[in-house]
């Protein structure tokens, strides 16, 4: 009997710690919690902050890829105009590559034509002047076959561009009307290799 006594004296203070150990434990479940609360309470606005942060990041990224798409739009532009003109120059020049060879013939129809207008004056010359006039003319034929043509004058309004005006005097076409065709002017495709020297009327003059 002592025995058991003295074993159930025994385990009632086990039993007491045991109790006070799980009233220690309830009790301090309430203190992590609050402190939880209060942690997730004090970090929403700087997760807010960082979500700002963040969204302010993204839009200065988006402004500077869309910046950096622009600048690389302008500069394909660039090079596609770059490319462009060089192809222009690099084509007029296979294009024009005979002007000077063409002025030099242009010098030479010239010459020929000098020497029909003073052929005229020779009666016994017909035979040699119909010659040269055959001549000239295959030589022009010739330019025109290579984009070398002749400019229209006699009877056109003055263009600065087309022609060259060495003279005016009064006739009976409207001003600005080309009435003699001193040189014949020539283009190579779209360019004048010279202008027409021409002489111009300034209208019918006053009758007094």
């Amino acid at each position: 009997m002592n025995n058991e006594n003295s074993e159930l004296e025994t385990e009632q203070p086990e039993t007491a710690s045991t109790e006070q150990d799980a009233a220690a434990s309830t009790g301090t479940d309430e203190p992590p919690i609050a402190e939880i609360v209060d942690q997730i309470a004090s970090e929403a606005p700087a997760q807010s902050d960082d979500e700002g942060d963040a969204s302010a990041t993204i839009e200065s990224l988006r402004a500077e890829i869309a910046e950096a798409e622009k600048r690389a739009l302008l500069h394909q532009a660039d090079l596609e105009n770059f490319r462009r003109r060089k192809s222009k120059e690099s084509q007029d020049a296979i294009r024009y590559s005979s002007l000077p060879l063409i002025n030099g013939i242009l010098e030479v129809v010239d010459n020929l034509h000098r020497a029909l207008e003073s052929a005229r004056e020779d009666e016994g010359a017909a035979s040699l002047r119909e010659g040269v006039e055959i001549v000239a003319a295959q030589m022009i034929a010739t330019l025109e076959s290579y984009g070398c043509k002749k400019i229209e004058a006699l009877g056109q309004v003055f263009d600065p561009n087309r022609h060259e005006a060495i003279q005016m005097q009064p006739g009976e076409e409207p001003l600005n009307t080309i009435i003699m065709e001193v040189q014949t002017g020539f283009t190579l495709h779209d360019r004048v290799v010279r202008p027409a020297k021409v002489i111009i009327s300034t209208g019918p003059a006053d009758k007094k």
